[in-house]
């Protein structure tokens, strides 16, 4: 038997060719409105797995703010989408997770990231490849000065800005010996830097008797805290975050390492990493962090109402950071008119965002927002940690000029 193929062919073509004209001819007398109605796509990564204690919080921070912004009609008439992935808190896993969501997912902006080293690389996929990037976690300061570009912006006060907020109590303190103890990789080693720097220069006398610097997540707390001990300080300065602190806190109490010694400690007063610490919490350490239940301006009020209905539970501050990240987003595309990495990265420069600490914006010498944190000292309401005496430092006070920055930032 011989099949004829050619006649189903041409009737094929054909029947394909007259759908073409009249798909055609019907688009031209009713435009679908398919194409203005697509999602805005933005792609999210972060250490998820690796720092659950404030990243849990931040996507439902995160979460709240995109069914807000939705609910109101979303950003130029449409809706955004968030693709969200697991970086693995390692700089290769980052960059590939990143090019994975623009190449593969047509994800318009990126956001997101956290430990200092994953930011820096995200960062530079970013400058590279011409993506816009919004770091909302990572507090190095290389992301806005040494390693900056024009597409890159950062939510969070950076390690520079979170050591000058606290530099006035420690300086106050007038003690003489200081021992640090930091976490070994970038924000670590930067932050004690910056403690050094600053308090040298507002106390030319002082001494560091000593320094400790485990591996994130590996510290030995009987070790450190013996070998802080063991160079007598009057005070000690603390960069150590999460379980680390913990182990730190528990094991110093137990010998006494911390009676009769001022102790300031670099975001020691977030409830990601007092609230696992109960009635054990080190009352009268003097830290930046969030009194989430003391807050009572309209803003805040507003926000938490509107998170515990949500979630019926309380924001930790990586709540505060995955709503700003969203609310920013929003706002930076609704005025850049557009998700083109050009315009977002122009529109970005003196935006203007409201938050839940009040309004903030992100400077254009060196693409860092202004939003602030609290200081105060640790303290216990019942055998709840809290932060008592505090007072709200706006993040444009503790940031160097436009002229400093030009010295520090490579032209683009």
């Amino acid at each position: 038997m011989t099949v004829v193929r050619r006649p189903i062919g041409a009737f094929v073509g054909a029947a394909f060719a007259a759908a073409v004209l009249i798909s055609g001819a019907f688009s031209l007398a009713r435009p679908t409105p398919a194409v203005a109605q697509e999602p805005i796509k933005i792609g999210e990564l972060n250490s998820y797995k690796a720092i659950p204690a404030f990243l849990d919080p931040y996507r439902k921070g995160w979460q709240l703010a995109l069914e807000e912004i939705n609910a109101e009609g979303g950003v130029l008439g449409r809706k955004l989408e968030v693709i969200s992935r697991d970086d693995g808190g390692n700089p290769g896993d980052a960059v590939r997770t990143a090019d994975e969501l623009v190449a593969r997912e047509g994800v318009s902006v990126l956001a997101g990231t956290f430990l200092s080293h994953v930011g820096l690389a995200v960062t530079e996929y970013a400058g590279k490849r011409k993506v816009f990037f919004l770091a909302a976690e990572p507090l190095t300061d290389k992301i806005t000065w040494q390693n900056g570009n024009r597409y890159t912006y950062r939510l969070r006060p950076s390690t520079y800005m979170q050591v000058a907020m606290l530099m006035p109590a420690a300086i106050a303190a007038k003690k003489q010996r200081w021992a640090i103890v930091y976490p070994n990789y970038e924000y670590g080693q930067s932050a004690a830097s910056w403690f050094k720097e600053m308090l040298k220069k507002a106390q030319p006398d002082v001494e560091f008797v000593g320094e400790q610097a485990p591996p994130l997540g590996k510290i030995d707390a009987g070790a450190v805290v013996q070998a802080i001990a063991d160079t007598k300080p009057d005070a000690i300065f603390n960069v150590l975050f999460g379980p680390d602190l913990a182990k730190l806190v528990r094991e110093g109490e137990t010998r006494g390492a911390f009676e009769n010694r001022t102790v300031v400690s670099l975001l020691g007063g977030e409830p990601e990493y007092l609230d696992p610490l109960g009635k054990e919490a080190p009352a009268g350490w003097i830290v930046n962090g969030y009194p989430w239940k003391k807050i009572s301006t309209p803003e805040h009020t507003a926000f938490l109402n509107a998170y515990q209905k949500r979630w019926n539970d309380h924001p930790r501050l990586g709540s505060i950071v995955g709503y700003n990240t969203m609310k920013s987003l929003a706002a930076g595309i609704e005025k850049a008119g557009s998700t083109d990495p050009e315009k977002l990265a122009d529109a970005f420069a003196g935006l203007e965002v409201k938050g839940p600490f009040g309004t903030y914006h992100y400077r254009a010498s060196d693409h860092q927002s202004t939003m602030g944190a609290y200081v105060g000292t640790v303290a216990l309401d019942g055998d709840d940690p809290t932060m008592a005496d505090f007072h709200y430092v706006d993040g444009a006070t503790v940031l160097p000029s436009d002229d400093e920055v030009k010295k520090m930032r490579p032209a683009e």
